[in-house]
């Protein structure tokens, strides 16, 4: 049931933007472990791995997991629950708005209070977690809450959380995971993307370069502030799309409503493409 990596590529969901160093989301944030994050983290609730670095504040409305080795530089914001793992630290304040679940050598310099039942002890790491709490519901029948919580951990692209996959890097300057990356339509990212292919949808402002091993897909209405490039893949740039930089790849398929900037390389072909598929009626 769990074959899938619920984390197993970057996906920034719509609507995210990068506001003064925060990354800010509508929706939850999920982050894999070893990643480094160098943002501050603003959205409903987060579930990071064991030893993932954030260099700025987190405020999350709902519940916040940090599992072991987890190092934040700056203030930790919970409207929920928070469960801090074993040697987590954080140079700030934790505020917390309901429980608080804390391991052991946990160091907090500003101090911590909570609303609800504090409990210092060592919570389970994130994956042990939700494998118990998915055991003990099935093994009372209480199938349907057993669902619910797989199609949690699902992609549901209707509801799709931040993921940020396993040994990432995000920055203002780079965004880099080895794993095929998504980002939505309506975000404001700023730093180069780095990935093993990139699809980028409909009306976003990327602050950066877009690179890939694989394939690139550029979304109508995009404009990506740098070039566009890709080591064995193709390229595909949708209407409307603004790429200010150059753009090189195997086989580049460019809208004649694109706009390029900089200079085309295709190892294969170019293909310039100004005609509306049509429907079979």
């Amino acid at each position: 049931m769990f074959a899938t990596d619920p984390i197993d590529r970057l996906t920034i969901p719509d609507g995210t933007e990068v506001q003064e160093h925060d990354l800010v989301t509508d929706g939850d944030v999920l982050v894999g472990g070893g990643s480094t994050v160098e943002f501050g983290l603003r959205g409903q609730s987060l579930v990071a791995g064991e030893r993932v670095s954030f260099d700025g504040d987190i405020e999350m409305e709902g519940d916040c997991r940090l599992d072991m080795w987890c190092d934040v530089d700056g203030n930790v914001l919970v409207g929920e629950d928070a469960y801090l793992g074993e040697r987590v630290s954080v140079t700030g304040r934790l505020v917390v708005g309901g429980d608080l679940d804390i391991g052991d050598d946990v160091d907090i310099e500003e101090g911590f209070e909570a609303n609800g039942w504090i409990v210092i002890r060592n919570p389970m790491p994130t994956v042990v977690f939700f494998m118990v709490y998915l055991t003990h519901l099935l093994r009372i029948g209480d199938t349907e809450e057993a669902q619910s919580l797989l199609e949690e951990l699902s992609a549901d692209p209707d509801a799709d959380p931040v993921r940020i996959p396993h040994n990432a890097t995000v920055s203002d300057d780079v965004w880099r995971v080895s794993t095929p990356a998504t980002v939505g339509d309506d975000c404001r990212i700023h730093g180069n993307i780095r990935a093993e292919d990139l699809t980028v949808g409909m009306n976003n402002d990327v602050f950066g370069s877009l690179r890939a091993r694989g394939d690139i897909v550029v979304g109508e209405g995009t404009t990506v502030h740098g070039d566009v490039t890709t080591r064995n893949g193709d390229i595909t740039i949708e209407p409307e799309a603004t790429v200010l930089g150059d753009v090189s790849g195997t086989d580049v398929h460019l809208h004649r409503e694109a706009d390029v900037d900089g200079t085309i390389r295709a190892r294969g072909a170019m293909q310039l493409d100004g005609e509306t598929e049509r429907e079979p009626e």
